[in-house]
């Protein structure tokens, strides 16, 4: 059986209690945070932090002697999970913030899924998610790019001679992104999304009685 050096720690607060003269709650905070003399110290031994792991090696009696081993997360103290994580919910957001495809959004928001319920986990003291058990298998029903705008507006143009004065050259790349983020933002396909979920229950559902009954009649078929 495999043996493994583990580095186990736990946080002792180390407080003082002394009178500071100035003239707001602040000033006395900030002179207390500058004060280096600690000759009075006292251990709050009721009061001690929980025991995380700081280091991890394998074989007997290994620690520090040889390449420490990555130690899974949720073995670390909460008070850094949670600021660790911090980084990684701020980047999203910003992303998330700055994603205007259709395809970003999705990419983005699985991602978004997952730092979600790794935050909720070390909330909760639990151990981090199976990520793979947690990716959204996502199915895009509609997208179109710029691009396709682009082409579409020439042909809207050719062929509207109330439109033969303007060039389709003439319609900047800016014009087509606001409008293509003005008219998704005013879509509603609320109705073709819950028409889509419903075919898509009855395919699996039919799906599942085929699979079924073809199982059964190989069954039978063994019988015979």
């Amino acid at each position: 059986m495999p043996a493994f050096t583990i580095e186990t720690t736990y946080r002792l607060p180390v407080y003082r209690q002394r009178t500071y003269k100035a003239e707001s709650l602040a000033e006395a905070c900030r002179l207390a945070i500058e004060d280096d003399d600690w000759d009075d110290a006292k251990r709050d031994y009721d009061s001690a932090g929980e025991t995380y792991v700081t280091g991890a090696w394998e074989g007997e009696d290994a620690a520090y002697r040889g390449a420490s081993l990555q130690v899974p997360s949720h073995f670390d103290e909460t008070l850094q999970r949670k600021a660790d994580h911090f980084e990684v919910l701020l980047g999203l957001v910003n992303v998330l913030g700055s994603a205007h495809d259709a395809a970003s959004r999705t990419y983005w928001r699985e991602r978004a899924a997952l730092a979600v319920a790794k935050a909720e986990a070390i909330l909760a003291g639990a151990r981090d998610p199976d990520a793979t058990a947690l990716t959204p298998r996502i199915h895009t029903l509609l997208r179109f790019d710029e691009s396709e705008v682009r082409t579409t507006i020439a042909e809207v143009i050719a062929g509207d001679d109330g439109l033969a004065t303007l060039r389709p050259d003439s319609v900047t790349d800016d014009d087509v992104h606001a409008a293509c983020l003005a008219v998704v933002a005013a879509s509603d396909l609320t109705e073709e999304r819950g028409a889509a979920l419903f075919r898509a229950a009855l395919a699996a559902i039919r799906r599942a009685q085929r699979d079924q009954g073809e199982a059964k009649k190989r069954g039978q078929e063994k019988e015979e």
